[in-house]
């Protein structure tokens, strides 16, 4: 986990300055092999790409997804740790200076992992180290939409990052996503923090 320092920070597509208290952040999304400890030692259901219920070796540093809100949180609280809240999500992505991107102001789609990075496929957390935080989180533009804990209305919940399969003009940290409780996806997963 990284260690982001309380302070003000930047918010939203507004750019409205709020106060944060300093929290741990996971440096990468949630992976397979960490999905599949949570799996091994609840019996939680395991993702559906999971051939026979395990996760296949080749998989085991690419983010978990096929999980809903309540099996990242659940996940989360196996873990000792909670979801994000949207903006904790938004300053270990964009630093306290409140950076456009992760990695600094240019529009720069090779990055992350984006529709047009070509990749069309996940990748392993750790791939695209030029498009590291400021604060040294992995992954957090492209890749896989991430859950956060900050609810929009009902069951709907923030979704965070953009995908794989998402257009490089959704990959702003301070862009506003959500979907219900229940969506599942081959581009969705999480990661989760934990209060300093």
């Amino acid at each position: 986990m990284v260690l982001i320092d309380e302070g003000i920070c930047l918010s939203g597509p507004a750019d409205e300055p709020v106060w944060e208290p300093s929290f741990w952040i996971d440096r990468f999304p949630t992976t397979n092999a960490h999905y599949q400890s949570f799996v091994d030692a609840t019996g939680h259901h395991p993702p559906q790409h999971w051939p026979d219920g395990t996760c296949p070796e080749s998989l085991r540093d690419y983010p978990v997804v096929w999980v809903t809100w309540d099996d990242a949180s659940a996940y989360a609280r196996w873990a000792g740790k909670l979801l994000p809240t949207a903006q904790q999500w938004e300053k270990a992505a964009r630093g306290s200076m409140g950076r456009t991107y992760p990695w600094g102001s240019a529009a720069t789609a090779a990055k992350c992992n984006v529709q047009e990075s070509g990749t069309g496929r996940l990748t392993p957390v750790d791939r695209y180290r030029s498009g590291v935080s400021p604060h040294g989180v992995h992954d957090l533009c492209g890749n896989v939409w991430e859950w956060c804990s900050t609810q929009t209305s009902g069951r709907r919940f923030v979704l965070k990052g953009s995908a794989f399969t998402s257009p490089f003009a959704l990959a702003a940290p301070a862009l506003l996503n959500d979907a219900a409780a229940t969506m599942s996806d081959d581009d969705t997963g999480s990661r989760c923090v934990l209060g300093a």
